[in-house]
């Protein structure tokens, strides 16, 4: 996946973009660092390789799945805005569009998050149940993650 990290014209906060398609579409960044803080946009499993035409998910009908790679890339986002990955990651907000779905999502946090694995990691966690689903009918899953760095 190709990422940037640039700063903005005010010099206080680090921007990063992915070439997930709909940060493009949409014209958001998949996360910013200003001053300690670092906010990751709605995270899903999109494939970042599918044109901006046509946006593909990775792992259709796979909820935990799609739960590790969206917090796999936000962890990746916070690395890249000078965080130490999953140690830095304070809160995690999940939105669930199936509620059949939550245990599978819970799993997929506690394998890449979950205070189970140690190292520092584990984070306090919010899991929300959509009723009208996503922009995509495939996504099952978003994240949203807030992370603090070291200054």
């Amino acid at each position: 996946m190709s990422t940037t990290v640039t700063t903005s014209p005010n010099g206080k906060k680090q921007l990063y973009a992915t070439s997930s398609p709909y940060e493009d579409i949409i014209g958001y960044y998949r996360a910013v660092r200003h001053g300690a803080h670092i906010f990751v946009a709605g995270t899903t499993a999109v494939d970042p390789t599918s044109p901006a035409s046509a946006p593909q998910l990775l792992y259709p009908g796979d909820a935990k799945n799609q739960t590790i790679v969206a917090l796999r890339e936000s962890v990746k986002a916070v690395e890249a805005l000078g965080g130490t990955g999953a140690a830095s990651v304070v809160r995690v907000k999940m939105f669930v569009a199936r509620s059949e779905d939550c245990m599978a999502v819970g799993e997929g946090f506690r394998e890449v998050l979950g205070k189970q694995q140690g190292g520092g990691m584990g984070a306090a966690a919010t899991m929300i149940v959509v009723q009208n689903g996503f922009v995509n009918p495939e996504m099952l899953v978003e994240v949203e993650v807030d992370a603090i760095a070291d200054e």
